[in-house]
């Protein structure tokens, strides 16, 4: 069972050595390939990737011209894999890209991995953001009832045949909400696995800056899950694309 491994880098070049240490560590663990994206960097990541992948078969990168937002890399790496599970994680090193291989292995063990739909469940976070999460995660519970726990943790690990069945996924963060909705809508198995969450090895986040970011962040997950609930919330299970 072959896994596929994709993660969006923008402005990550600080942190690049160190990130590729952890991905060949992962293509030495099991059968995975790694696609590292160039999700539209102006800093030097377009310089370091080429030299940093010499060597390494198992692990590529893909260009995206100019960001369009986390969800655009993440599907620029999707599109590009050729396995039969793809995943995704960050660059920042906040959880160990090598947590896909105990995703891996719930897939590996499971009576019918066509069926199962994989995601980290962090632990080590700041109080603060705790709550932050328990808020949205009720919130998002209770608009498109499902059970919504933990949205934006990582790694997220899907069959790509159940990738296939996507219709216009989102191209910001909300693409981690379109997708494990998408799961619970469509019936698949939901698994947990426990996830260290740390520090950002290098550079600060992109959107959890402070209290002003997180209310612009709530205001575009609210808009986009009411327009989520109306648009797929009525549709009957997606079916794979041909």
């Amino acid at each position: 069972m072959k896994l596929a491994l994709v993660i969006p880098c923008y402005n990550e070049a600080a942190g690049l050595p160190e990130l590729m240490r952890r991905c060949f560590d992962v293509t030495s663990s099991c059968d995975a390939d790694v696609i590292l994206v160039d999700n539209g960097s102006t800093d030097d990541t377009p310089k370091l990737l080429p030299s940093l992948l010499k060597g390494h078969a198992r692990m590529r990168s893909v260009r995206v011209e100019v960001n369009q937002g986390y969800g655009r890399g993440i599907l620029a790496g999707l599109h590009a894999a050729d396995a039969d599970i793809l995943a995704w994680t960050h660059a920042d090193l906040q959880t160990d890209p090598m947590d896909v291989v105990e995703g891996l292995r719930l897939f590996q063990q499971a009576p019918d991995p066509e069926t199962l739909f994989v995601k980290g469940r962090r632990f080590g976070r700041p109080l603060a953001d705790v709550v932050f999460t328990i808020g949205m995660s009720a919130f998002e519970t209770m608009l498109l009832q499902r059970g919504l726990w933990d949205i934006n943790a990582q790694p997220t690990m899907m069959p790509r045949s159940f990738f296939q069945t996507w219709h216009e996924p989102p191209e910001d963060f909300s693409l981690d909400l379109y997708a494990y909705y998408t799961a619970k809508l469509n019936g698949l198995s939901i698994e947990r696995f426990p996830v260290r969450f740390g520090e950002r090895a290098h550079g600060m986040s992109h959107w959890n800056v402070d209290w002003r970011a997180k209310a612009k962040f709530i205001r575009r997950t609210v808009d986009y899950s009411l327009e989520l609930r109306s648009s797929l919330g009525r549709q009957p299970a997606m079916r794979a694309q041909t």
